[in-house]
């Protein structure tokens, strides 16, 4: 298991597209994938459950997986999620 902390950058939060972009980069790994806001943990690859955190611009969410790539898999998401994905340019 792997888990790394990160705070959501784009002012929005994890919307329905950035959340769509963050699931469709979590279903590039074979590792089970969790988000995690506060005590509640949701699958990573679950649009509903991601939307359901209500995570907005600023706040820390912990991104685990557990499985093969897991270190790979956690890595990109943190790297997606801190890219702000490519919110400020629109």
């Amino acid at each position: 298991m792997f888990v790394k902390d990160v705070t959501v950058q784009n002012k929005v939060g994890l919307h329905a597209r950035p959340a769509t972009f963050f699931i469709q980069k979590a279903n590039e790994y074979k590792s089970s994938i969790w988000i995690e806001k506060e005590e509640r943990r949701v699958n990573a690859k679950s649009l509903l459950g991601i939307l359901s955190l209500g995570i907005i611009g600023g706040t820390t969410i912990r991104i685990i997986a557990d499985g093969s790539d897991e270190r790979e898999a956690v890595d990109g998401l943190v790297a997606l999620v801190d890219s702000g994905f490519a919110e400020e340019a629109r």
